[in-house]
């Protein structure tokens, strides 16, 4: 064993050798040699790169992201039709500015503390929001009551055996309605460091939706802020969408010179999954469905994505 070269230690099979004292020390050098082997090649190429003129440039690293399946209905966000559709679409008035959104909060029945303190963080959060206590209240009867009040929106956020895990968000008073699986909720109290934010309208930054369904998600949250945030206050709302998992961070930026600037978390934190998207208001029942996520027939490739 103690005479073995190189080539035949990369390709000695360390599963068959019975003593675990042994095994770990042939893996062990097979590890290093790898690691070695690593190392020479890479010095040979840079010095090759730079023999032929060449800049040595590293290769990008493939990931889901930037190898995902191709989608026929990704956008050009310049796209002139694209445009006019939203110029005319159910959020428009909001996002132009001509309305000023009204947000009710409220959630599922025999809410916990928990609860209680996420949606006080998410009124903090989303400018003009008040909470609705639900009671024994049916969703339909709190979607007719807000709409004849001219509320734009409603949030209900879904609970389970103190696991806040849903989250149905209805945009009033036609419609559409959005339903997303809820996860990885961080309170201000759980984010070290976290700052408290003050009462003025965030900028909201909406990243990386691409598909129709994608902006058409993004729209529908960038309506819960309205048009023209307070650039005074620095305060940020982030949506990032990330292999169909959006993320939500907020932040306030504190600048530390003419060219630097810092970020300071405020919480919450959460992340949203898309399970079905539909026309109009809540109906489960009888109600349209624009996008629902089937997992058995949509699932079929870890490289692709709806938003």
């Amino acid at each position: 064993m103690n005479s073995i070269d190189d080539k035949s230690l990369l390709t000695y099979p360390v599963s068959k050798i019975k003593n675990k004292a042994k095994r770990k020390e042939i893996y062990s050098k097979q590890k290093k040699l790898k690691t070695k082997l690593k190392l020479k090649k890479r010095k040979r190429n840079k010095i090759e790169a730079e023999q032929l003129g060449e800049e040595s440039q590293k290769k990008i690293a493939k990931t889901q992201d930037n190898t995902r399946e191709k989608d026929e209905t990704v956008v050009d966000p310049e796209d002139e039709e694209i445009k006019a559709e939203e110029d005319f679409d159910e959020f428009s008035d909001i996002l132009n500015g001509k309305i000023t959104p009204k947000i009710v909060i409220t959630s599922s029945y025999k809410p916990t503390k928990i609860m209680y303190d996420f949606i006080l963080e998410l009124m903090r959060v989303i400018p003009g929001s008040s909470y609705y206590k639900r009671d024994k209240h049916e969703i339909k009867k709190i979607v007719k009551e807000c709409s004849e009040k001219g509320f734009t929106d409603i949030i209900i956020v879904n609970e389970d055996s103190k696991n806040l895990n849903g989250l149905t968000h209805i945009h009033l008073p036609g419609g559409p309605t959005a339903y997303y699986k809820l996860t990885s909720v961080k309170l201000s109290k759980d984010i070290p460091n976290c700052g408290r934010p003050i009462n003025v309208k965030p900028e909201v930054i909406l990243n990386n939706f691409g598909t129709r369904l994608g902006q058409r998600v993004a729209r529908m949250l960038g309506a819960l802020f309205g048009a023209r945030p307070d650039f005074k206050g620095r305060r940020v709302a982030t949506f990032h969408n990330q292999r169909d998992f959006i993320f939500f961070r907020h932040h306030r930026y504190i600048f530390d010179g003419p060219d630097k600037a810092n970020l300071q978390q405020l919480g919450p934190s959460f992340t949203l999954k898309l399970r079905w998207l539909m026309k109009g208001t809540f109906d489960t029942k009888s109600g349209e469905y624009e996008w629902i996520h089937k997992r058995r027939e949509m699932d079929t490739s870890r490289k692709r994505f709806f938003l």
